[in-house]
């Protein structure tokens, strides 16, 4: 080939690339079930991605504004996102279910069936919010006092509790409804659904926090406020797409109750649900471990974990293409197909999670000093994005094995693998290393570092063996 062929390649190659991630933003109709995989997971994967690196973008911008407010008032959210965590668990869990089952009738090509269960799955999701919504906002001072948080720290964030528990509504259907749209391969909806959200939080935030303008200062409380609004808007978008959707428009012969489906629905999210809560509890434990050891502690950990949500989220994102990919597969009973997209999407992810490694290993000290430069707060986030980012190769695949699971609706098999990974392990390795052994909230960060690769490799295993196959939905 001479150089003149040699650059029409090229050029042909680099073009062909842009039209495939501009027709994967764009969101145009596509059969997953068909054709090549590798092209599947990429028009996929581009926009869930992205999703999750706006919900990222949040995290980190939002914890960079409440870090101006002091570290009681960082402390008093990483011990609300603890307790939220749980509603969170709950939320993460119904909207596994719900991609499992709208993505099994999509590859059955049942798009209505894949509406009906999309309603049915939103009745849930309100029902599931108004409950922790009230008592969440009701009990607000006793849940931060419950966690271990000082007079100051509830002081400081009672006000932020109470907003976040009242617009439990926004967070779960944000959640659901992306789901909805992910389940039917429609992740371009649910891209621009969560930047709306994020970009319109990001924005108020500073205005909220500080009074910017002509906004009131309302201090910590404005973080939740703007956090409340910006998801708000997301979910109206989401509601107005869903009446309008290109793979599965929801009409009025599908709003009626359907105890048939919602059984399904419950019956699939008790594993999803399960599993988060596990994860969710653990999480919590560790929380409680390190508030031991002070609030400069506490948000110097906070502060890491919401860098490492800036790169894990992506990493999610790219993972839940395998969730889709097995679900369509399935239901199209392409069984090997679906297995041989999970496989891809892994490397895809690793080698995602490895360049990260790198930076974060190299830089980590850079990267925390983005956000605080307190000699009490600063190294206790560096030693603890350190340590944490050491397996981020390990967590690239366990992500992947445990989306593979639930889009086949196995979500037995996750949560399995949590309760033993993270109950049986994690929790007790944390609480040794840190109290008998003397390590303290490093102990924390290396049982947090080696449970998560130990979920990794056990997820690999049994999913090699192929029971999810068999998994009806």
């Amino acid at each position: 080939m001479n150089r003149e062929d040699g650059s029409t390649v090229e050029r042909s190659s680099a073009t062909s690339l842009w039209a495939s991630i501009k027709e994967s933003l764009q969101g145009s109709e596509q059969d997953f079930t068909d054709g090549s995989l590798n092209r599947a997971v990429g028009l996929l994967a581009v926009p869930m991605v992205l999703e999750m690196v706006g919900e990222s973008v949040f995290a980190v911008v939002d914890a960079f504004f409440v870090a101006r407010l002091g570290s009681e008032a960082l402390a008093a959210v990483g011990l609300t996102e603890s307790l939220l965590e749980i509603v969170y668990a709950i939320a993460v869990g119904l909207s596994m279910a719900t991609t499992a089952l709208i993505a099994r009738r999509i590859g059955e090509k049942n798009e209505r069936g894949a509406a009906k269960a999309a309603v049915q799955a939103i009745v849930v999701g309100i029902a599931t919010a108004v409950i922790f919504g009230v008592a969440g906002f009701v009990f607000a001072t006793d849940l931060l006092l419950l966690m271990g948080a000082s007079p100051a720290t509830v002081a400081a964030g009672a006000s932020y509790t109470r907003v976040m528990y009242g617009g439990m509504v926004t967070i779960v259907l944000l959640f659901l409804n992306n789901a909805i749209f992910r389940g039917a391969g429609d992740a371009a909806t649910a891209m621009r659904a969560l930047w709306l959200a994020n970009g319109i939080n990001i924005v108020l935030d500073p205005c909220l926090i500080f009074g910017l303008g002509p906004f009131p200062e309302l201090g910590l409380m404005g973080a939740a406020v703007a956090t409340t609004i910006g998801r708000g808007i997301g979910v109206l978008y989401q509601f107005w797409c869903l009446t309008r959707a290109k793979r599965m428009k929801v009409t009025r012969a599908d709003l009626r109750f359907d105890p048939g489906v919602v059984t399904k629905l419950l019956r699939l999210s008790a594993g999803g649900v399960g599993q988060m809560l596990i994860a969710t509890a653990s999480y919590i434990a560790l929380i409680r471990i390190l508030a031991g050891y002070g609030s400069e502690v506490l948000a110097g950990y906070v502060i890491s974990i919401r860098i490492v949500i800036f790169v894990i989220l992506p990493s999610w994102g790219l993972s839940n293409a395998a969730a889709t990919l097995v679900g369509q597969n399935l239901g199209a009973q392409k069984p090997e197909r679906a297995e041989r997209a999970v496989w891809i999407t892994g490397i895809w992810n690793t080698a995602f999670m490895a360049v990260v490694t790198v930076v974060f290993v190299w830089l980590t000290p850079d990267i925390i000093h983005i956000f605080t430069t307190d000699p009490k707060m600063a190294p206790v986030g560096i030693e603890s994005l350190r340590i944490i980012s050491y397996g981020y190769v390990f967590y690239a695949w366990g992500m992947v094995m445990m989306q593979a699971f639930n889009g086949a609706g196995d979500t037995a098999t996750p949560t399995w693998i949590n309760f033993f990974c993270f109950w049986l392990f994690q929790i007790p390795l944390a609480w040794v290393l840190a109290r008998p052994l003397g390590l303290g909230p490093t102990g924390v960060f290396v049982a947090i570092a080696l449970s998560y690769s130990l979920s990794a490799v056990v997820g690999i295993v049994l999913f090699r063996r192929g029971k999810w196959k068999e998994k009806k939905v």
